[in-house]
C-alpha cells in the first residue's frame, strides 16, 4: 500500500536576509519510492549505477528511473547520495520522487543536515519509514537561490572528487610500476628476451626491444638479463631472497581502558584503529577520528610510531593499508611495519597490497580470522639491489607527495562545506558571502598547485 505524506506540521513564511524562504515537511515536496530487487550487479556490466542503502554497489544495463534523484538508505547503515542521470536502486534503499519543483542538488544537501540514521525505525536492523521521512521539517529557499546553494557546496564536493580521482590515477601508477619490475619482471624479462632466446627482428624480438627503448639507459642497466632459480621459483639474477620479519620491524599496538579518563582527556597523541583506514580513499594517514593524552600512550608498548610506518589491519578485516604521514600510536588490530633498512615504507606498501591473498591465507582464530606477527614475519621477500629500489623511491616520492598535498586540501575544503551547509540551509549566511569564501579558498588552491 502506498504511504500518503502526513499533514503539514510546520508551515508558513519568513522573511531570511531579505528573502521569501517557506517552511513544511518534506513529505510536501517529495515521494519516498522503494528499490527494487536485483542480483549479479556486483560483477555486472552496464551504464547505469546501481544504489543500495550506503552508495552505489554496482552497475546495470537497465535504469531504475531517469534521475536526477537522492537516494536515501533504508535498511542497515542509512546514507544519503546523489545521482545526477539515470540509475538502479535496489530494495535496500528508496529514490527521491519530486511533487513539486525544487533543485533536486539542493535537496541532497538539506536532507545531509538530517541525522537520517536517527529515523531508525526501531527494528533489529536499522531502518527508516517513509512516515518517519515525510515528517522532516524543512525551510524552503527560492528555487534561484536553491540553485546558489547547491553550486556553491558543489563547487566544494567536485574540486575534492578531482583530488580524490588523481589520488587515484596517482596510486595506480605507483601500483603499476611495483608490478611491472618487481612482480612480473618487465625489464628483466626484455632484456633476457634480447640477449638469450628472441631472433633478432622477430615479433618477441621487437617487442622486447621497444619496451627497453623506453627506459631511460641508466634505468634499464640496473635490471640483470638472466633469471636463476630459488624457492619462490626463477628470480632475476643478483636479488635476494629475505623474510619480511628480516626487513622491517613488525610491532603491534593497543587500547588503554576507556574507563580511565586520564588516558583519553588532554589527548594530544594520533591513535589509529582499523576504522580510520576504512574511511581513506587513497593509502595515506593523515588523521584520527580519536587521540589518546601522554598516560594513555604509555599503555601501548609500541609506543608513537614514526612517520612512514606501514599500517596493516590484522583483523576485523584483514587487508585495510596505509603509510602514516603523522606520528601514529595504533590499537591491537595492526601489524605496523616500521621500515628502517634496505625496504622503505612505499616499497613495503605495495609488497603488502600485491602479497594480499597470501598474507590472508595464514590468517588463523576461531572466532574472527586475525594475523599474528609470528606468522607474519616468516614471509617471504624479494630484495633487489639498492640502486634499483633507490630508483623506485625516486620515481614514487613525488606522486605520493602529491598525494598528501591532495588530501590536505580536500580535508581543508570539506571542512568549510560543513560549516557552509548548515548556515546555507537556515538562511544564517548570505549566499554571495559563502561564494566569496569559496572563491578565495579555490584561488588560493589554484596558486598551491601552481607552486
Amino acid at each position: 500500500m502506498r504511504s500518503e505524506p502526513r499533514q503539514r506540521v510546520v508551515t508558513g513564511t519568513d522573511q531570511t536576509a531579505g528573502r521569501s524562504w517557506h517552511s513544511c515537511i518534506w513529505g510536501e515536496l517529495a515521494t519516498l519510492e522503494y528499490g527494487k530487487a536485483l542480483r549479479g550487479y556486483r560483477s555486472a556490466e552496464g551504464q547505469y549505477p546501481v544504489f543500495g542503502t550506503n552508495g552505489p554497489i554496482g552497475w546495470h544495463t537497465d535504469m531504475l528511473d531517469a534521475g536526477p534523484s537522492v537516494i536515501v538508505g533504508r535498511k542497515g547503515t542509512l546514507g544519503v547520495q546523489y545521482t545526477p542521470g539515470p540509475f538502479f536502486v535496489i530494495d535496500t534503499a528508496f529514490y527521491l520522487k519530486q511533487r513539486v519543483q525544487f533543485d533536486v542538488r539542493w535537496a541532497y544537501y538539506e536532507l545531509l543536515s538530517h541525522d537520517i540514521n536517527g529515523l531508525d525505525s526501531g527494528s533489529s536492523i536499522p531502518s527508516t519509514t517513509r512516515e518517519a521521512f515525510y515528517s522532516l521539517p524543512v525551510r524552503v529557499p527560492p528555487l534561484a537561490e536553491q540553485r546558489t546553494i547547491a553550486h556553491i557546496l558543489g563547487t566544494l564536493d567536485a574540486k575534492i572528487e578531482v583530488n580524490r580521482r588523481m589520488n587515484a590515477t596517482l596510486d595506480d601508477i605507483a601500483r603499476a610500476l611495483f608490478t611491472s619490475w618487481f612482480v612480473h619482471f618487465d625489464p628483466v624479462r626484455a632484456k633476457a628476451a634480447l640477449t638469450q632466446r628472441a631472433s633478432p627482428g622477430g615479433s618477441a624480438w621487437l617487442v622486447a626491444r621497444a619496451y627497453l627503448d623506453r627506459l631511460e639507459p641508466a634505468l634499464a642497466a640496473l635490471f640483470p638479463d638472466r633469471f636463476v632459480d630459488s624457492a619462490l621459483g626463477p628470480i632475476p639474477a643478483g636479488w635476494e631472497l629475505s623474510t619480511i620479519g628480516q626487513e622491517t620491524q613488525a610491532v603491534g599496538g593497543g587500547t588503554p581502558s576507556t574507563k580511565e579518563p586520564a588516558y583519553w582527556h588532554d589527548a594530544r597523541h594520533y591513535w589509529a584503529t582499523p576504522k580510520d583506514l576504512a574511511k581513506l580513499t587513497s593509502p595515506v594517514l593523515l588523521n584520527t577520528a580519536r587521540k589518546i593524552s601522554d598516560a594513555g600512550l604509555e599503555k601501548i608498548s609500541s609506543g608513537l610510531l614514526p612517520v612512514g610506518t606501514v599500517l596493516l589491519s590484522s583483523r576485523a578485516p584483514i587487508g585495510y593499508l596505509a603509510m602514516t604521514e603523522v606520528p601514529t600510536a595504533i590499537n591491537q588490530g595492526f601489524i605496523a611495519l616500521i621500515c628502517p633498512g634496505r625496504l622503505s615504507h612505499w616499497y613495503v606498501l605495495h609488497w603488502c597490497a600485491e602479497h594480499l591473498e597470501a598474507i590472508k591465507a595464514i590468517a588463523g582464530g576461531s572466532t574472527f580470522a586475525e594475523i599474528s606477527k609470528q606468522t607474519f614475519r616468516p614471509l617471504p621477500v624479494l630484495i633487489p639491489p639498492r640502486p634499483l629500489l633507490l630508483a623506485f623511491d625516486t620515481a614514487v616520492r613525488p606522486l605520493y607527495r602529491r598525494t598528501v598535498v591532495n588530501m590536505q586540501e580536500s580535508a581543508v575544503l570539506a571542512a568549510l562545506r560543513d560549516t557552509l551547509l548548515p548556515k546555507l540551509l537556515s538562511g544564517q549566511i548570505r549566499v554571495r558571502d559563502a561564494a566569496a569564501q569559496t572563491s578565495d579558498l579555490q584561488e588560493k588552491g589554484e596558486q598551491g598547485q601552481g607552486r
